[in-house]
């Protein structure tokens, strides 16, 4: 619990984290904003989270900045010192980034989708079953894995320009172009992990369905994690 309070600390002590987080929030419903006003024909509840994607690419950010900051300044060094086994303090850094990014997701999807629903009553889909809040809410679990993912790379990588730019290009770009290579991309595509990841909220479900796709990229996450970690013990701060 004390390392978990430490890291809310640290994490929300800054001005960035908060700028990534409202930044990402204000994407998402501002997408949807413009899709209302500036758009014609029916939005579908998907529609109106068209800001899903690169909202993700700010949280992954976030997440990122988290650690690598840290060894910037050698701050991680205390933190260390005070838990030697490093991997409880990297698992309370993961759980309360993950936490933010998943909270910042679950706030943003229904006010997007009750943004769109004001803005153009008439053309706006309403959240009729389980696969529309599925849409509305799942970004929240989506954004929570990947800040995970985001911080593993941030442990493995340490420095922040390698961090980031790993981490948008795979994100943005990066499992896209995989897709699209002949033969190897349609057997790979819907095994990358973010396209996976992504099946959670789309109404694709993939060869797993949306909860089995989410499992999958927690799965990848938890495993990445780990290497993370592993790798974090055996070298110097």
């Amino acid at each position: 619990m004390n390392l978990l309070v430490s890291e809310r600390v640290k994490l929300l002590s800054t001005r960035s984290p908060w700028w990534c987080l409202i930044s990402a929030f204000v994407i998402v419903v501002g997408t949807a904003a413009l899709m209302a006003t500036a758009g014609e024909g029916e939005l579908s509840v998907a529609d109106t989270q068209g800001g899903t994607k690169i909202a993700l690419a700010v949280v992954v950010v976030l997440a990122a900045l988290a650690v690598t900051t840290e060894y910037r300044f050698g701050t991680i060094r205390a933190t260390f010192q005070a838990e030697p086994a490093r991997g409880p303090a990297l698992a309370a850094k993961a759980v309360v980034v993950a936490v933010a990014a998943g909270l910042a997701g679950v706030l943003a999807g229904p006010v997007a989708w009750l943004t769109a629903e004001l803005l153009a009553p008439d053309r706006t889909a309403g959240l009729a079953g389980g696969a529309d809040w599925r849409t509305v809410l799942g970004s929240g679990l989506l954004y929570a894995i990947s800040a995970v993912i985001a911080v593993a790379v941030g442990v493995l990588l340490r420095h922040t320009a390698g961090a980031l730019a790993l981490l948008l290009c795979w994100v943005l770009q990066g499992e896209m172009l995989l897709g699209l290579i002949p033969e190897f991309g349609p057997a790979v595509r819907d095994w990358l992990p973010f396209r996976a990841g992504a099946h959670l909220v789309s109404s694709d479900g993939g060869p797993l369905g949306h909860w089995g796709s989410a499992a999958y990229f927690a799965a990848f996450a938890v495993v990445l994690f780990g290497v993370a970690i592993s790798v974090a013990k055996k070298r110097d701060a």
